[in-house]
């Protein structure tokens, strides 16, 4: 699948799960499209790995100096510590907006769905998410599984980080099927 055109913001703070970040970042490449660290923080964000601190990121675009109309889909890792962060800076949840609001494709992992249950944006959404963010999910109105990779329209979801490969490749069909992708 060839994704030439198509331009990626994966927003992060620090606290993000690496693996959540780096493995679908890599398959995004690897089908061709650009992708951007976006975060609140500048210079570079810290991943987190596993259980303790992982590597340190670029951050290629800071938050303040974004522009959502910039980008054709958006990535959200996971990670305990950068969806919490996210989820109260409304800048971010701005930024998330921007995506649903032009029917744009998201993907999100883990506890990545925070962020968009704090940006009102899951009622009446069929996701997964983290086995701990779930009953926060079907509180804020979504229709909850327990699968590797769940796709709502535009919406790819997925648990943790052993669903990464299902959730990688889910996402880059789902991202082809994008009009900037498809020219």
């Amino acid at each position: 699948m060839q994704l030439r055109n198509l331009q990626v913001a994966a927003l992060v703070a620090n606290g993000f799960e690496e693996v959540e970040f780096t493995e679908p970042r890599n398959a995004l490449r690897d089908a061709g499209a650009t992708v951007h660290l976006v975060s609140p923080q500048a210079g570079s964000v810290r991943a987190w790995d596993g259980d303790d601190w992982g590597s340190e990121c670029p951050v290629d675009v800071e938050l303040n100096q974004a522009v959502a109309s910039a980008y054709d889909a958006l990535l959200l890792p996971g990670g305990v510590l950068s969806p919490d962060s996210l989820r109260i800076n409304e800048s971010a949840l701005s930024f998330v907006r921007h995506f649903f609001a032009s029917d744009k494709p998201v993907a999100v992992i883990c506890h990545g769905g925070q962020t968009l249950i704090s940006a009102g944006l899951v009622e009446g959404r069929t996701m997964t998410g983290y086995v701990a963010v779930r009953p926060d999910l079907a509180n804020a109105g979504a229709l909850v599984k327990d699968e590797e990779v769940v796709v709502d329209g535009r919406l790819v979801s997925s648990r943790n980080p052993d669903d990464v490969p299902a959730f990688c490749k889910k996402m880059v069909e789902v991202f082809a099927g994008s009009s900037v992708a498809a020219e």
